[in-house]
């Protein structure tokens, strides 16, 4: 089993190296950078899987990943990072990859994957693949504790102090304190101010 490593991260891609060639079954070709794997694809004898570093130089992410895919005869062609989201790695398996692979992939799980991948399956980790997507964290948010962040939506709703208190079962003057706190934290004058600067910052 023939295969093309590229990536310009020395030490990791060595590393990839002994991890496969320990098989006793792959023989392993290595390169750093896009273009050098790009003359190999075009001078060696076919690869049964070329595996592209995503962030290496030359590759200009999907691009370099589509143009190893149409260079010789169409071989099978895996993306491998250490940075890549879960919509660069979906859009990568529709661009016709042969597979993803997370660098973070203990050894063993590295290796089958690139053994499935070059008897032509399509590989993509579940648990990287299913991972919930990280919410992005509001920059006003990240400045308030939940309570002040509650009182808060309570006020863009355009309910009183009273409301607020018994929404959130605790007394009317534990609602004035937070709002003290949150409209300097917010840098509001009075609560339509405060309501407004939430509105803008899209927090509710």
């Amino acid at each position: 089993m023939r295969i093309l490593i590229a990536d310009d991260h020395d030490l990791l891609r060595d590393t990839l190296v002994m991890f496969l060639e320990n098989e006793g079954s792959m023989v392993t070709a290595a390169v750093g950078t896009f273009s050098q794997a790009a003359e190999r694809i075009e001078t060696d004898a076919p690869y049964d899987l070329i595996l592209l570093d995503y962030n290496m130089p030359g590759m200009n992410g999907l691009d370099g990943l589509k143009s190893a895919i149409a260079m010789g005869d169409g071989q099978k062609v895996a993306l491998i990072s250490g940075e890549a989201t879960k919509q660069i790695a979906e859009a990568a398996l529709e661009a016709g990859a042969s597979g993803f692979v997370p660098k973070s992939l203990p050894a063993k799980s590295f290796v089958n994957a690139v053994k499935f991948m070059a008897m032509g399956e399509q590989y993509a980790p579940i648990d990287f693949m299913t991972a919930p997507d990280e919410a992005e964290t509001n920059p006003l948010a990240e400045n308030l504790t939940d309570r002040e962040l509650q009182v808060l939506k309570g006020l863009t709703q355009g309910k009183a102090n009273k409301e607020i208190a018994r929404d959130l079962d605790v007394s009317e003057p534990t609602v004035k304190l937070h709002m003290k706190t949150l409209y300097r934290k917010v840098g509001a004058a009075n609560r339509t101010q405060a309501a407004l600067i939430a509105r803008e910052a899209g927090l509710f």
